[in-house]
């Protein structure tokens, strides 16, 4: 068994050097020897590779090199720095490309756009190279499954198709599930097939353009809602580049194209672009500003991704599966591998903090995945929803009187004193609403949590990364440890709370960074 010097990354953050020794000690054998300072402090380890030195090399998350010299560089960083291709050259990249002219200084630092992570703005997404540590960490077998019972924009399900294993992805909103399918499939696609297709709709709509009428072959009601988002002359240019789109020959480009398109369909409209609630600004795009747009996207997130799958080569890929569906209900959907995953891996929704289908409703609607007629009834039935009628919030308040004893006291205790405080004072209707909410929201996580039992193998892990929140009531500063309840909850149905890593959270670098949420945890769940 040969003895092999790793390098930690130097521009990570404290948690993700704590993960990444974790994950070192998961892929390799017998204990990590430090080199160039104490554990606390080195840079260097010296490991026994369990195997071949490539195993290291090819599934470190953290971990700038894997050998004996700095140019060993892990598939990681090469994968990182991909994404810098397209800026740093101005063209589409050649397989010659990958070359010592890139690798020679790959950046020093945070990349999170890499492979197929950066095609679609999302907010709540979390980093890929935590998913694929925590991959690492749980000791996924090469032919292992792991699912994401909520996978948002799919970054769970990119990281562990990419580490060869077979994953199942859940989503009750139908533009996730979409975005989801599509970075997975679009890891499969020949790197050419993606400048081809990309220079096709540079050429037709340079050109006299097409139109479909895409617009017009909507139903009526949601032609009327994006009249009153969109000015008529966007809608026109949104239907052509549309029809660009459908001219393409297959069905993967194009839906990754109608991905780009989502990504810019809330920037030439009127909703405010960083704001999470419906608030209308009326603003005026020059003419072809939109497909200018469209055609910047299209480029930027088909070379980042041609230039990842130019690099990458043929190392081998796991499969995928993308079910629009509730995590409440994963084992009515996910019936064949009850019993048989080896990890979930998921960021579930934080509590009564964003309205996830109004964010996405233009996407939603454009693109033909769900009428506005359909999305009042859709947001009641996501988890963490905020908006609620008062016949509703008097329904969930009873269920949650008649059922408390199934919340642990401490979870109580926070619903009640919300609550208790919400009714003293002049409270508007949604602060009222808050308690009925968020224990709505915690019994919903206990029935996902059941079926996260279920679903594992015994002694399977299971990694949930959780925002906190906070609130206040009656003019009383209320913090909610999401992390602490789920974790009570998740011990209540015979877990084994293996830990709670706090983690540091970094400026948000998407549209929504605003609400970004104060503080997250990765608790990690063993089942019985």
């Amino acid at each position: 068994m040969s003895t092999v010097n790793c390098r930690i990354k130097d521009f990570i953050q404290p948690f993700e050097r704590d993960l990444a020794l974790r994950e070192l000690r998961a892929l390799c054998h017998g204990p990590l020897h430090p080199v160039d300072g104490s554990e606390e402090t080195a840079s260097v380890f010296c490991v026994q590779a369990n195997g071949s030195t490539d195993l290291l090399r090819n599934g470190l998350a953290y971990w700038w090199s894997v050998g004996l010299a700095d140019e060993d560089l892990t598939q990681q960083v090469r994968s990182e720095a991909t994404s810098k291709i397209p800026a740093h050259n101005g063209s589409f990249p050649q397989p010659s490309l990958t070359s010592a002219s890139l690798f020679s200084k790959p950046p020093r630092r945070r990349c999170l756009r890499y492979a197929t992570h950066g095609i679609h703005e999302y907010r709540g997404k979390f980093f890929p190279q935590l998913a694929r540590a925590l991959i690492n960490i749980a000791r996924v077998p090469s032919d292992g499954i792991v699912v994401d019972p909520m996978c948002g924009s799919g970054t769970t399900l990119v990281e562990a198709k990419l580490a060869g294993r077979m994953t199942y992805g859940l989503d009750m909103n139908p533009l996730s599930v979409y975005v989801s399918r599509v970075k997975c499939q679009a890891l499969s696609l020949p790197a050419p097939s993606l400048s081809m297709a990309y220079e096709e709709l540079q050429e037709s709509l340079c050109g006299p353009r097409p139109n479909m009428e895409h617009h017009a072959s909507l139903p009526a009601k949601d032609q009327e809602y994006l009249n009153r988002w969109f000015a008529t002359s966007t809608l026109r240019e949104l239907d052509e580049v549309h029809a660009a789109i459908q001219s393409l020959h297959t069905s993967p480009l194009r839906n990754f194209f109608s991905v780009c398109l989502s990504n810019v369909l809330r920037s030439v409209s009127w909703q405010k672009n960083d704001d999470l609630r419906v608030r209308k600004e009326l603003i005026t795009l020059e003419e072809d500003e939109v497909v200018n747009r469209f055609l910047s996207e299209a480029r930027r997130s088909a070379a980042t991704v041609a230039a990842f799958i130019s690099e990458r080569g043929r190392l081998k890929s796991g499969g995928f599966k993308v079910i629009e569906a509730d995590a409440r209900a994963a084992l009515d959907v996910l019936g064949p591998i009850i019993g048989k995953v080896d990890s979930i891996i998921t960021s579930p929704p934080y509590a009564t903090a964003l309205p996830y289908i109004d964010t996405d409703r233009l996407s939603l609607i454009y693109l033909g995945l769900l009428s506005r007629t359909k999305h009042a009834s859709r947001d009641r039935l996501m988890i963490g929803n905020r908006e609620v009628s008062i016949g509703a919030r008097e329904e969930y308040w009873s269920t949650y009187m008649m059922l408390r004893n199934c919340l642990p006291g401490e979870t109580c205790e926070v619903i009640d004193r919300i609550d208790y405080l919400n009714n003293q004072g002049m409270a508007g209707f949604r602060r009222k609403n808050l308690a009925a909410l968020l224990s709505k929201y915690f019994f919903d996580m206990r029935e996902v949590l059941l079926s996260t039992r279920e679903l594992l193998r015994p002694g399977g892990d299971a990694f949930l990364v959780v925002g906190n929140n906070r609130t206040t009531a009656g003019g009383e500063l209320i913090h909610i440890r999401t992390a602490d309840h789920l974790a009570a909850i998740a011990e209540s149905l015979n877990f084994r709370i293996v830990e709670t890593l706090s983690m540091d959270m970094l400026p948000s670098r998407d549209i929504f960074r605003k609400n970004a949420v104060p503080s997250e945890n990765i608790i990690r769940l063993e089942a019985p």
